[in-house]
């Protein structure tokens, strides 16, 4: 099992963060833009809230490089940190001071060089923050934009690139890239986005970006709830425990994406219980989003 996280814990949620440094499960993590919400610059005189997130992340966090998992034959390769989607680099001072990076050009180059020493039995991942251009305008596409009239590709041009280039130049395998930050529910009540995509080349687009990602039981849900916990726990403690949380499960087979499905899990103290799945994606080419 590898555990993928792109980013957007929270304005800045150092203590998040630091939560999920401490699980003692192989991970790949990218920060988002919510992730240097308020620094714009880092600080000289003190280690400011995206210092101690990259801090405590370590070799976990791939922005710009390459994370090997030998025993899985697997390679992760991270995109921009920080990306806000679109044409313009967000957190320029952040990508300059600690990256070298100045426009998407170079960042694109970043990108495909993190990738080219990957080993030669490996599959490649790229997980980023936000999904390349290409992938459609309309407001529902996996990358369009919602919140204006006639929608409009917000993708990263950096990352598209950087996939054109290794495509072009080299012979590895990469069957998925992984990405959050464009919301599975559309602005304005405008219904739900598609959160796959498959390219011609059979790359599948995978965005992860369910938000809220943990949902609390509503009022009339309560007492249901009540009745399956320890009777030893107050009632108010015991919902205040309850939760249902998604996760986006991916399973390959044999260097290929097999299944992709969103799963939620109610947590009810220290038990779980699968309570949904939406198969998003089969290898015999099916896709519901």
């Amino acid at each position: 099992m590898l555990l993928f996280y792109s980013g957007d814990f929270g304005n800045e949620n150092v203590e998040l963060v630091q939560n999920v440094a401490a699980l003692d499960f192989p991970k790949a993590v990218i920060l988002g833009n919510h992730d240097s919400w308020s620094t714009q610059q880092f600080s000289g005189k003190r280690k400011d809230r995206v210092q101690l997130q990259l801090e405590c992340l370590g070799q976990d966090h791939v922005g710009y490089k390459r994370l090997d998992f030998p025993l899985l034959k697997l390679s992760i390769v991270g995109g921009r940190p920080f990306s806000c989607g679109g044409q313009q680099i967000f957190r320029k001072r952040l990508l300059s001071a600690r990256y070298g990076i100045e426009d998407m050009d170079a960042s694109a180059k970043r990108i495909y060089e993190a990738a080219l020493r990957t080993p030669e039995d490996h599959l490649v991942i790229l997980l980023a923050h936000n999904g390349p251009t290409g992938l459609g305008s309309e407001l529902n596409d996996i990358c369009g934009k919602d919140w204006v009239f006639g929608g409009g590709d917000h993708g990263d041009p950096d990352l598209a690139q950087a996939i054109s280039q290794l495509k072009e130049t080299t012979t590895f395998s990469i069957p998925l890239v992984v990405f959050g930050h464009m919301h599975k529910e559309l602005a304005y009540r405008n219904g739900l986005r598609k959160m796959i995509a498959v390219g011609a080349d059979n790359i599948i687009y995978l965005n992860g970006a369910i938000v809220p990602r943990v949902k609390r039981p509503r009022n009339e849900q309560q007492t249901a709830y009540r009745h399956s916990v320890d009777s030893e726990t107050s009632p108010q403690a015991s919902i205040s425990d309850v939760t249902k949380r998604a996760f986006t499960l991916v399973e390959i087979l044999d260097g290929q994406v097999d299944r992709i499905s969103e799963t939620w899990v109610s947590v009810v103290g220290n038990e779980t219980t699968l309570e949904e799945e939406h198969v998003l994606f089969k290898s015999n080419g099916q896709s519901s989003l």
